[in-house]
C-alpha cells in the first residue's frame, strides 16, 4: 500500500511556533522506533486521524548531548514552522501523533504554548 504525504508549507506568520510537550515515544515492541533520537530530530506531526497524511514540520529540541529512547516519556520543547492551520492545533491538552512517514513513533500532548524566541539584542559599545 502506498501513501502520499503532504507537509503544510504555506507561511502564516513570522518566526516559528514553540510548545512544551509531553512526548511518549513508543517502544520497539509496540511498533515504535528501534533506536533513540537526539538533537535536530524532525519527524512528521499529524494532528488529524491516523489515516490523515497532512503533516506539519516540527523539530524536537533534544538538548545537545542527550538522547531520547524508545519507551521513554519526556517533557520537551518542539519548534514548528509557522504555517497555515497549525496555530489552531496548539492548545494546552491537545494530543497529536508523531510519525516517520506513515509509522507512528510517539504521541505528544501540548503542556504549554511558549512565547516566541527573541533574537539577542546587539551589544552596545560605550
Amino acid at each position: 500500500m502506498s501513501f502520499v504525504f503532504y507537509d503544510e508549507l504555506r507561511p502564516a506568520g513570522d518566526g516559528p511556533l514553540r510548545v512544551l510537550a509531553r512526548v511518549r515515544v513508543l517502544a520497539a515492541q509496540d511498533g515504535g522506533r528501534t533506536s533513540p533520537f537526539t538533537a535536530r530530530y524532525r519527524p512528521n506531526h499529524n494532528f488529524g486521524a491516523p489515516e490523515d497524511r497532512h503533516f506539519f514540520i516540527g523539530q524536537i529540541e533534544v538538548p545537545e548531548g542527550e538522547w531520547v529512547y524508545p519507551g521513554e516519556t519526556r517533557d520537551i520543547v518542539i519548534t514548528f514552522l509557522n504555517v497555515a492551520g497549525l496555530s489552531q492545533h496548539l492548545q494546552v491538552g491537545r494530543e497529536w501523533r508523531i510519525q516517520e512517514g506513515g509509522k507512528l513513533v510517539a504521541i505528544a500532548e501540548v503542556l504549554s504554548v511558549l512565547p516566541p524566541e527573541r533574537p539577542m539584542a546587539p551589544v552596545q559599545e560605550d
